[in-house]
């Protein structure tokens, strides 16, 4: 896994779409794979969090009949937080302050969380 890559789209997505504060990355079980965070955030407690949350978001829409679950977003009382499913084995978390777009970041992510599961899937060359 190129881990340079992911961090590299995460700061994207943080530079195009306006009041991204943070980012990460992690498996579904809650095991962080890459953060792009501020030192007050606990990346690993995000990513654990932010798995159990997709976890009950996608029995939730299974159990209505609402198909696969794509996302989830948190509205706090200064700003969001919303989870991406990346494939079926990965999550990006995603941080912004009370100005954020939603509209804006669920549009900017559809070709990021693409970029990234092809991150996460590749395989590694023979031999390293």
């Amino acid at each position: 896994m190129d881990r340079q890559a992911l961090a590299l789209e995460m700061r994207d997505l943080r530079e195009r779409v306006t009041g991204v504060t943070d980012t990460a990355v992690a498996a579904v079980d809650g095991l962080l794979i890459a953060a792009d965070t501020a030192e007050s955030i606990d990346p690993e407690g995000l990513a654990a969090l932010a798995a159990a949350g997709l976890g009950l978001a996608r029995r939730t829409a299974h159990a209505a009949g609402r198909g696969g679950l794509c996302r989830t977003v948190t509205y706090g009382s200064h700003g969001c937080a919303a989870v991406y499913a990346v494939g079926d084995t990965a999550l990006m978390v995603v941080l912004g302050d009370e100005g954020m777009d939603v509209d804006a970041l669920h549009r900017a992510s559809r070709p990021t969380l693409r970029r990234i599961d092809s991150i996460l899937t590749e395989e590694a060359p023979e031999g390293v």
